[in-house]
């Protein structure tokens, strides 16, 4: 399925979209981490949680659920969220 990253975490992929494989959104980041190695730990915490500053959208619906099923064809859009004051 078609991932896109962030402008933050493209050091990793060079592409602003990539390819991506999983069952789950789990298993979709450790896909990712396969391919481009450090990418996850920017994304997930060390408690297997979406770390505060990140979302993830499936399809345009805001999802915080690493065990939410994916299917072949959905859009994943990781994106940063903006913070301070």
């Amino acid at each position: 399925m078609q991932v896109l990253i962030p402008g933050a975490l493209r050091s990793y992929t060079k592409a602003s979209h990539v390819e991506a494989v999983g069952e789950t959104l789990a298993a979709l980041l450790l896909d990712l981490e396969r391919r481009y190695p450090g990418l996850r730990f920017r994304i997930v915490d060390e408690q297997d949680r979406l770390r505060p500053n990140m979302r993830i959208f499936i399809n345009g619906l805001g999802i915080r659920d690493l065990g939410h099923a994916l299917r072949p064809g959905d859009f994943v859009a990781i994106v940063l969220a903006l913070s301070g004051g």
